[in-house]
């Protein structure tokens, strides 16, 4: 893991591992009761390196192993097999959202993230709350459920600059949100939403975040930056014309 590449999950600031901001211990059990004979239980702890955050990852992983060998006084492990892996600290995958994206549509998609493995139904039906509540408030389309939200999208009556693209993507969302939600009428038909599923939902979340809220937000700044620029030099033209 040394010298390798990533990002607090935190800040989302880059950033290297190294020695002075990544420690790694073990602790080794032998055993032949044990079907893996050699397991090494291990705890990864990392210090961002952003001097504006500083927080800790940490993580829990249990492994079966073939041999250990020393590495620069870290174990390294050969023929790791990976039997289980908990992260402790961010307890979810979350990423940070800027604080202009109302807070109930933020904590619905932390949630989701939170218990996308635990619990991808629920996760599913979380992200489905979530782009509701971000058509009701981005789009101002607040009547109907969700499906009727929809539909008023297709017909045109959101903002111009949702592509159809994103539209036929946030049903999907509501469907499989419906799988998470319902059961079928047929109860020996199980249809659950695997994880991968879920996170899926949660990518394009994070993607309307950016695409809706962040460049909402970007384009409302440059163009009060552009007012104020203008606003200025009609201030400074002005006191010109009246010293003339």
């Amino acid at each position: 893991m040394y010298g390798s590449n990533w990002k607090c999950k935190y800040c989302d600031h880059a950033q290297v591992l190294s020695n002075d901001n990544l420690f790694l211990k073990y602790h080794f059990v032998r055993s032949k009761l044990s079907k893996y004979e050699k397991i090494a239980f291990g705890v990864s702890t990392i210090i961002c390196a952003n001097s504006e955050c500083k927080e800790l990852t940490v993580s829990l992983s249990i492994n079966s192993y073939d041999e250990v060998t020393i590495e620069g006084g870290t174990p390294n492990l050969h023929g790791n097999k990976e039997i289980k892996f908990c992260q402790i600290l961010p307890e979810s995958n979350s990423k940070p959202q800027p604080d202009y994206i109302p807070r109930p549509i933020v904590k619905d998609y932390q949630q989701a993230c939170l218990i996308r493995d635990l619990a991808p139904n629920a996760s599913a039906t979380l992200s489905r709350r979530c782009l509701q509540g971000m058509i009701r408030d981005f789009c101002k389309i607040p009547e109907g459920n969700l499906n009727t939200q929809i539909n008023k999208l297709r017909e045109g009556k959101g903002p111009k600059e949702i592509h159809p693209d994103i539209i036929e993507s946030i049903d999907k969302v509501r469907l499989l949100g419906n799988i998470g939600a319902h059961m079928e009428k047929d109860i020996n038909l199980i249809l659950d939403v695997e994880p991968e599923e879920a996170q899926a939902l949660i990518d394009l979340i994070e993607i309307l975040f950016k695409e809706w809220y962040v460049a909402r937000h970007i384009r409302k700044e440059r163009i009060n930056k552009l007012d104020i620029i203008s606003t200025k030099k009609n201030e400074i033209k002005n006191q010109s014309k009246s010293f003339s």
